[in-house]
């Protein structure tokens, strides 16, 4: 082919050229393309030249060498997707955070319910617990947990789900949340959202707490009512959301009772 370069040639003399190539070319065994083409299930082209174990060893090493290439040039975006790479690895298991709070550092364990883009939910046996990436100092597993490459689930084939997400994949996305996990990653303004008439408490970075239900969260703003009282809260001065036990609203619900007669007998 070499001694023709820069030379025009007929079709008919190229095809003699390149089947002459193709009786020296050497044939690589492809074991796994052969047994698939004697299941009938067709053949694949491979991703690489190398092995497929090798392939995927080498993609996982790719993924995280770009992360912290990332960390180098843009600190900021480089924490966010390392706590996102790593919450995603233990999905449904427990975690430790540590986070800011004003002045206060939080110690929070819970397992990985929720991984959005802004934020994690961690959820434990009395609370679900909004946490920003922004406030996150540092996040590991618990001591005495054991570590595992990958989370513990229990998989199964559902050929109905499969169908429906082929044929349907927008409907059958938005009905289940698990769903929406894989396929979108939420914002804290739309997660929050989802949980409309949710009695919260609201850590600012200001040190102060607001109580109240969620009535709405669009365009970044968290509507609160408490007691047909609103409050807009900004998010982005949020930095700790938990959800709140009957026994703590009720003594919410008693100190505004009795901070509300003290104003009337003035």
């Amino acid at each position: 082919m070499e001694e023709q370069k820069g030379k025009k040639i007929h079709l008919n003399e190229y095809m003699e050229i390149l089947l002459e190539n193709r009786k020296k070319e050497v044939v690589k065994e492809d074991h796994i393309n052969e047994l698939n083409r004697k299941k009938g299930e067709g053949l694949t082209s491979p991703t690489t030249e190398t092995t497929t174990e090798e392939t995927r060893l080498f993609t996982d090493y790719m993924h995280r060498a770009n992360i912290f290439h990332i960390a180098k040039s843009d600190e900021k975006r480089g924490k966010l997707l390392m706590l996102r790479k790593f919450f995603k690895s233990k999905r449904n298991d427990e975690v430790e955070v540590y986070s800011k709070c004003g002045k206060e550092c939080i110690h929070t364990v819970g397992k990985v319910s929720t991984i959005g883009r802004d934020f994690v939910m961690l959820t434990n046996l009395n609370k679900r617990i909004w946490i920003p990436y922004s406030v996150i100092e540092s996040a590991n597993i618990p001591h005495g947990i054991p570590t595992y490459s990958n989370t513990h689930q229990h998989l199964f084939y559902d050929n109905n789900l499969r169908d429906k997400l082929l044929y349907n994949f927008g409907e059958t996305v938005a009905k289940r949340d698990v769903l929406k996990q894989q396929f979108f990653e939420e914002t804290l303004n739309t997660n929050l959202h989802a949980w409309k008439e949710t009695w919260v408490e609201v850590h600012l970075n200001e040190g102060g707490k607001i109580v109240g239900k969620i009535v709405s969260s669009i365009n970044n703003k968290c509507t609160l009512s408490y007691f047909r009282k609103k409050v807009e809260v900004d998010l982005e001065k949020v930095q700790y959301i938990t959800t709140i036990r009957f026994l703590r609203l009720f003594a919410n619900m008693k100190k505004y009772f009795l901070k509300g007669d003290k104003e009337d007998e003035k």
